[in-house]
C-alpha cells in the first residue's frame, strides 16, 4: 500500500546551512546545502567523520540550534524552536539528580498530557519504564542506577511524550559493548512497537546498519553534506543474528567503511596543504623580513663609517684640499 505524498517527506531538511564564526568573526558553514527527505515511520542513521556536523544537524531538527538559513519542516509545518513533537536522548542521560527515574519520566509527561488525569499519566509512565525494563526500578535516584539504566530512563523518557521524531545523538556512545547491544535491542523494539519516525547519530557502522531503514553519510567539514545515502534490505522487524547473517549486510558494511576511509584521507590531504600553504606564507614572510633587515643594517653600516684614510692616517677630503692649494 503506497504511503500518502506527504508521508514521503514527513521529514525535510531544505538547503541546510550552519556557520559559526571563526576567531577572526568571519562565518564559516560547518553545515552547508544539506537535503534530505524522511518517510513516515523511517528510521534514519547519520555517519560521519568526528565534527562533519552530524550533531549539529540533529540538534537543528530539534530546534535547539538556530538555523543560519534553509528549513526543516516536520508533518508538514515549519519549526522554529523545540516542542513536544521532536524528543531527544542525548549520548548523557541527562537526568535530575533529585528525581527517581519515575519522576523523571512523568515531568515530560505532565507537560504534554496536561489533561491527562493523574491515573492515566501514571499509567503512561510505569508502561514506557516497564518496556525498558526498569518496571522494578523505576523509584531509584541516578545515583542509585548503571550508566545503561540510566540511559533506559533518558530513552524511556523521549518515547513516553509519543514524538513524532524521536532524535537520537550518540545514545550509547558511552557504554560496555554488553550493555550496548542489550539497548540496541531494547530500542529496535520500542521503534517496532511504536512505528517512530527516529533519526540516530553514531559512529559504529554496525549499528547504523542494525538500526536504519537507511544510511547517510557526511562528508568531512567544514561545508560538509551529504556524500552518499545507503538503503538497507534487512526486514522488520529487526533481528540481530538475521541482520548479520543476510548476505548483503558485509558488503554494506564495507562500503560504509570505504567511504569514511576515503573522507579520511581527503580531509588530511586538505589538512596537509592548509598546512603547507601557512608555512610557505610564513617562510616568505620571514624572507622578507631578512631582506629588509640586511637592507637596514647595511644603510646604518654606511652612515656610521668612517672616510677612506691614506697610508699616514690623512682622510682622501684634506689631501684633495691640500693639493688645490698648493696648486
Amino acid at each position: 500500500m503506497s504511503q500518502h505524498p506527504q508521508d514521503e517527506r514527513f521529514v525535510e531538511l531544505v538547503h541546510l546551512v550552519k556557520a559559526y564564526p571563526n576567531p577572526h568573526g568571519d562565518p564559516i558553514n560547518v553545515v552547508e546545502d544539506v537535503n534530505l527527505k524522511i518517510r513516515k515511520g523511517e528510521v534514519i542513521s547519520i555517519i560521519g567523520h568526528s565534527g562533519c556536523g552530524k550533531s549539529t544537524v540533529l540538534t537543528m531538527v530539534a530546534g535547539l540550534n538556530p538555523i543560519t538559513s534553509g528549513g526543516i519542516v516536520v508533518d508538514n509545518r515549519e519549526i522554529t524552536g523545540p516542542g513536544p513533537d521532536r524528543a531527544v536522548v542525548f549520548q548523557s542521560p541527562c537526568l535530575l539528580p533529585w528525581m527517581t527515574a519515575y519522576q523523571n519520566v512523568m515531568l515530560g509527561v505532565q507537560n504534554v498530557y496536561p489533561h491527562a488525569t493523574k491515573q492515566e499519566r501514571k499509567e503512561i509512565v510505569e508502561y514506557y519504564l516497564h518496556l525498558v525494563g526498569l518496571g522494578e526500578s523505576m523509584h531509584k535516584y541516578p545515583r542509585e542506577l548503571s550508566n545503561g539504566m540510566q540511559q533506559r530512563v533518558g530513552i524511556a523518557r523521549a518515547v513516553a511524550l509519543q514524538p513524532k521524531v524521536l532524535l537520537l545523538d550518540e545514545p550509547f556512545g558511552m557504554l560496555d559493548s554488553l550493555t550496548r547491544m542489550e539497548l540496541q535491542q531494547i530500542l529496535l523494539g520500542l521503534l517496532d512497537k511504536t512505528q517512530a519516525t527516529a533519526m540516530m547519530v553514531t559512529h559504529d557502522v554496525d549499528e547504523a546498519l542494525l538500526v536504519a531503514d537507511r544510511v547517510v553519510m557526511m562528508t568531512t567539514g567544514p561545508r560538509a553534506n551529504i556524500g552518499e545515502i545507503v538503503e538497507t534490505p534487512f526486514a522488520r522487524p529487526r533481528d540481530r543474528d538475521a541482520v548479520l547473517e543476510h548476505p548483503d549486510f558485509y558488503p554494506l558494511r564495507g562500503r560504509l567503511i570505504q567511504f569514511l576511509e576515503d573522507e579520511g584521507h581527503r580531509r588530511d590531504a586538505a589538512a596537509a596543504k592548509a598546512r603547507s600553504e601557512r608555512d610557505g606564507q610564513t617562510v616568505s614572510a620571514v624572507e622578507e623580513e631578512q631582506v629588509v633587515g640586511v637592507e637596514e643594517v647595511a644603510e646604518a653600516s654606511a652612515e656610521a663609517a668612517p672616510m677612506p684614510t691614506t697610508p699616514l692616517g690623512e682622510t682622501l677630503d684634506q689631501v684633495h684640499s691640500e693639493q688645490h692649494v698648493s696648486s
